[in-house]
């Protein structure tokens, strides 16, 4: 039986927090910004939650994250 391994892409870019939700970044920020508004480049900052219907995909990605 091989060893389990965590998918190096994910634990790049999520982290989990205490309360068993998982952080990660907004997409469509990093370019051809231009035709994006200011408001809508605004709201696309910080960080955000994963959902809750994708969490079954980030336990067999991350499976030593206790999810």
């Amino acid at each position: 039986m091989p060893k389990m391994k965590t998918k190096s892409g994910a634990k790049k870019r999520f982290r989990v927090r205490p309360g068993g939700t998982v952080k990660r970044g907004q997409a469509f920020k990093r370019h051809i910004l231009t035709k994006k508004s200011t408001k809508n480049k605004r709201h696309l900052r910080g960080p955000t939650a994963v959902h809750e219907t994708n969490m079954g995909h980030m336990a067999q990605m991350l499976p030593f994250a206790g999810l």
